[in-house]
């Protein structure tokens, strides 16, 4: 999963699915994204303000993908709000695995460590299997889609999710290179959805980020200079030349959003993954969401998304219809 596909492994849908687009929230504990991390240091205040986010995803026809992790399966509040919304068939579960929050503790809390695929490949088991028995406890059912957090994925992550019988996979973040952090390298990985090896027992559903500007094309090429030399990447975003555009409100703006969507679809993806983190549903907890402004600003940059892909023919999805669409 480390290493981009080979030829042929690329994913195809049944007739009729056409161009979907997937809405996922890294649903997690409130935590002091500058600190360093903290197995203890976090908190819940954001979970009532899902129940808003929950009910305006209904009004736009969206069935929202939450990927809980350890606190969170932990919180009575937060099960109990997200419960109704799945049984309801309104909203879905996977798994996010945050290890320094996540038993067993047998690992120093550092940076290398926060990756779950840098743990030893029996601790990485068990904390994923500590996890899913905690979601399958609490909702019920098993969650069948897994993101690691912080897109930290290892050479024996795809063992561990197919030996617990897991289907699908989102944590890889396209066009994105964590290595300087002691993290996964994607910068070369596809934005469509694809197999994971021959056996194509395992799907994954990449992250979307595209770029967008005259240089478009050299984006993957020039994105390791662009990373040495920051002032450059500066420069060629505000003369329209490149730029990198991930799909998310946070961090992003509206317009950038909107051409972004126009490359995703244009390019045609036939699946496009949109996500966010839900502290930051609640002003105060994440680096996007200050104040109330800051807020609506997000609230409307999804609305006019969503709208948008609608009017272009790009229809809101789920893990559901993803699974009885995919052709093996």
């Amino acid at each position: 999963m480390l290493d981009p596909p080979v030829a042929g492994l690329e994913a195809e849908f049944a007739a009729g699915f056409g161009q979907r687009v997937l809405l996922t929230v890294d649903t997690e504990e409130e935590f002091d994204w500058n600190a360093p991390f903290s197995s203890a240091d976090h908190g819940f205040e954001h979970v009532p303000a899902i129940a808003r986010f929950q009910r305006f995803c209904e009004t736009l026809g969206v069935i929202p993908l939450y990927l809980v992790d350890w606190p969170i399966v932990q919180c009575d509040e937060a099960t109990a709000l997200l419960d109704d919304a799945v049984k309801s068939g309104k909203a879905e579960i996977g798994l996010q695995l945050h290890p320094w929050v996540n038993p067993p503790h047998h690992e120093d809390v550092t940076t290398r460590n926060s990756f779950a695929g840098n743990l030893p490949p029996e601790l990485e088991k068990a904390k994923f299997e500590a996890l899913a028995g905690a979601i399958e406890h609490r909702f019920g059912s098993a969650p069948l889609i897994y993101r690691a957090g912080r897109y930290g994925l290892g050479p024996h992550s795809a063992d561990i999710l197919k030996s617990n019988g897991f289907a699908i996979d989102t944590s890889v973040r396209s066009n994105y290179d964590y290595s300087d952090r002691h993290g996964p390298d994607y910068s070369h990985h596809p934005l469509t959805p694809y197999w994971t090896d021959a056996a194509r027992d395992l799907l994954e559903l990449p992250v979307t980020t595209v770029f967008w500007g005259m240089l478009r094309k050299q984006g993957r090429m020039l994105a390791p200079f662009l990373k040495k030399m920051p002032q450059l990447g500066g420069i060629l975003a505000r003369t329209k030349m490149l730029e990198k555009i991930p799909l998310t409100p946070e961090g992003v703006t509206l317009d950038e959003g909107l051409r972004g969507a126009d490359m995703a679809i244009d390019d045609g993806l036939p699946l496009i993954v949109l996500s966010l983190h839900s502290p930051s549903l609640a002003p105060g907890f994440t680096p996007y969401v200050h104040n109330d402004s800051d807020l609506d600003a997000l609230y409307e940059w999804l609305r006019v998304m969503i709208t948008y892909f609608n009017q272009r023919g790009v229809k809101p999805t789920s893990v559901a219809e993803i699974m009885r669409s995919i052709l093996r």
